[in-house]
């Protein structure tokens, strides 16, 4: 038989995770509603700074409102500005594609430079990420639909429709700006109204509990 991959779990090379350690948790699958990709970071005792700026830098791009038919690449540094400003970067695209029973990186929507200008209808990842060698990484990534901004001129924004908490033990608040707040609780709130009412439908009431705790302003 094959060996296995590097990136398969074996009895050599698995351990046991604990809870004071943070680790990335890389998943998505495809559905007949659309493909979904989504990271997860997971938690305690973490460096809260670098995971704000990521995080900080998933809302600034998520919640900016562009022209129509700009390029993705032009956009793009919205996502790096806030780990910029203390000398911080990450070495990975931004975002990518996302095909529908086709390849999760979908060609030739994104935000590197040779990308096609974004349109409203397109779908694309937002996934900033800080990697400290021998130590940590963190990415946020959602998925986010392009779509028409409620301005007088034909602008566009994006609808993060990946509908994921936060972890809330790793946010320092401090370092937030009011109008990222204010996202981050109207995000809590659509994912609240969206993803609240279908867990109790099926009965998951601890799974809805920790959404309650999860998604709290």
């Amino acid at each position: 038989s094959d060996p296995p991959s590097p990136r398969s779990p074996s009895n050599g090379s698995s351990r046991t995770l604990s809870a004071s350690e943070m680790y990335l948790f890389d998943t998505g699958g495809q559905y007949l509603g659309g493909c979904l990709g989504t990271t997860l970071l997971t938690p305690r005792h973490a460096p809260q700074e670098a995971y704000t700026r990521v995080l900080m830098g998933n809302i600034d791009l998520s919640r900016l409102i562009f022209p129509s038919n700009t390029a993705g690449g032009t956009v793009e540094s919205f996502a790096r500005r806030a780990l910029w400003d203390v000398g911080l970067n990450y070495g990975h695209g931004t975002g990518h594609g996302i095909g529908n029973f086709l390849s999760v990186h979908e060609w030739p929507v994104g935000f590197q430079s040779n990308n096609v200008p974004l349109e409203a209808g397109m779908f694309t990842s937002i996934e900033p990420g800080y990697y400290r060698d021998g130590e940590f990484g963190i990415r946020i990534e959602d998925i986010a639909l392009v779509v028409e901004a409620q301005t007088e001129k034909p602008f566009l924004t994006f609808e993060v429709v990946s509908l994921v908490p936060y972890d809330r033990n790793l946010i320092d608040l401090s370092l937030l700006s009011p109008e990222q707040i204010r996202y981050l609780n109207s995000y809590y709130e659509k994912i609240r109204a969206h993803v609240g009412p279908e867990l109790r439908r099926q009965r998951l009431e601890e799974e809805y509990e920790w959404l309650q705790e999860s998604t709290r302003p």
